[in-house]
């Protein structure tokens, strides 16, 4: 999908930018259960609101008999539950917004809860919220991780089933920006990320790559979302009257803020003279939260993301359904 000449220009720029962190797992060591994975109870997590920052939201994670994710609205009783699903995405603009039924049952910035199906290989989980707004948090997606914890995991009966994509697939975007899924090899059925981002601030260029597991998930969990100041700024001040930048949960403990020159917050994830905050956050929480979006299934194979973003990422795995591209591995 897109320019090939566009995106061979880009594979060239992504092949020349150096490596900031590898992690990869142990050879032939399976992380997660062989079978779907469930809660064995319920828990709470409770933050500020992300877009009604005066209010603060909880977001309660419970057990589901029905495979997959599914979001209810408990201030909507007369509403079905929502899927997490690429076909119940309403926008990928900013944010990620699923919605079914009405128009009012929805959950915005659902990216950095739906992460943690990939993150932890939780296969089955009731998501119950008393609104649209998500609670935001110091640590990022941390204490969501802690709360599932709290909650205990518990296997069912029923093997996971793992999908990969059935022949390697490049798209392309329109600014210098292309995602690579490359099919699981020999039956294997972990998911590498190469992911590498390219800013023209103090954040410049930044690469990780790395298998995921439940360790290497938690780790990157602490990373933030990222704003410029000018969007901080904006926020702040004219962007409550637009429902797409009332971020009015954001501080200067919950977002990096990053200048052309400088960061206006303390930056973390510090290798050597970077700060590669920005980039685990967009590869561990951004990219994996589109990949969630594959139904009930858990994905497995490579993805290489190159200045790429929420957009680019469901555009990709909606052409993955409507071309029949993905199959179980």
């Amino acid at each position: 999908m897109g320019s090939a000449a566009a995106i061979g220009t880009a594979y060239d720029a992504f092949k020349n930018q150096e490596i900031d962190e590898f992690r990869p797992a142990a050879e032939g060591v399976s992380f997660y259960s062989e079978n779907r994975r469930t809660l064995a109870g319920e828990a709470k997590v409770a933050g500020v609101g992300t877009f009604y920052g005066k209010s603060r939201q909880t977001l309660t994670f419970a057990p589901s008999g029905k495979p997959g994710w599914w979001i209810r609205r408990m201030d909507q009783p007369e509403q079905l539950d929502t899927k997490v699903d690429i076909a119940n995405l309403w926008t990928s603009v900013r944010n990620l917004v699923l919605r079914s039924g009405s128009q009012r049952n929805y959950l915005r910035m659902v990216e950095h809860i739906i992460a943690l199906k990939c993150g932890l290989g939780l296969d089955d989980v009731l998501l119950k919220v008393n609104s649209g707004d998500p609670p935001l948090f110091d640590q990022s997606s941390l204490p969501l991780i802690k709360a599932v914890e709290n909650a205990g995991l518990a296997d069912t009966a029923e093997k996971a089933v793992y999908v990969t994509v059935k022949e390697p697939l490049a798209f392309g975007g329109d600014r210098g920006d292309f995602l690579l899924f490359l099919p699981a090899e020999g039956g294997g059925r972990a998911l590498r990320i190469d992911c590498a981002i390219s800013w023209n601030s103090v954040i410049g260029d930044q690469r990780v790559v790395f298998d995921m597991t439940p360790e290497i998930f938690e780790y990157a969990s602490l990373a933030r979302t990222n704003a410029t100041y000018r969007q901080y700024l904006l926020a702040k001040t004219v962007g409550k009257l637009f429902a797409a930048t009332r971020n009015w949960g954001y501080n200067e403990s919950n977002i990096l803020i990053h200048g052309r020159r400088r960061f206006h917050n303390e930056p973390r994830f510090q290798k050597g003279d970077k700060f590669l905050e920005p980039v685990w956050h967009r590869a561990a929480l951004d990219l994996t939260a589109a990949l969630a979006l594959t139904g009930e299934h858990r994905f497995c194979g490579t993805v290489v993301s190159y200045r790429a973003g929420h957009t680019l990422d469901c555009d990709a795995v909606r052409a993955m359904y409507r071309n029949d591209l993905l199959v179980e591995a």
